[in-house]
């Protein structure tokens, strides 16, 4: 079992930055490839962005490409989305999930955080 627990979001002005980290427990951690989902009100959830298991394979939507990193501190069971140059579009709850049941793209995951907000101003 594994639990997700998202945090960094907040409200930030267009072009600016933020970090959002998603803690996992459970020693299994290490094995699982990590995806970052958003969803904005009144529309489906989408793919953001996913890592491996071992951090040696990303992927990124293409909407993100270029502005957004993600990374994976194994030692620290954590996952991180590093935003930069941040659209009005990109304000959306983000998730972290971990574990894909097929492709990473799909919000097809075992395991899902809570959430964290993420407002960016115009």
């Amino acid at each position: 079992q594994v639990q997700l627990v998202e945090s960094g979001g907040g409200l930030v002005q267009a072009g600016g930055s933020l970090r959002l980290s998603c803690a996992a427990s459970g020693r299994t951690f290490s094995t699982y490839a990590m995806g970052w989902f958003r969803q904005a009100p009144g529309k489906e959830r989408e793919f953001v962005a996913a890592i491996g298991w071992s951090g040696g394979s990303t992927l990124y939507a293409d909407s993100v490409q270029g502005r957004f990193t993600i990374s994976r501190d194994t030692a620290k069971r954590t996952a991180y989305l590093q935003m930069n140059s941040l659209k009005p579009e990109d304000t959306a709850v983000y998730y972290c999930a971990a574990n894909p049941i097929g492709s990473w793209k799909l919000p097809v995951y075992a395991y899902w955080g809570q959430g964290t907000q993420v407002t960016v101003s115009s």
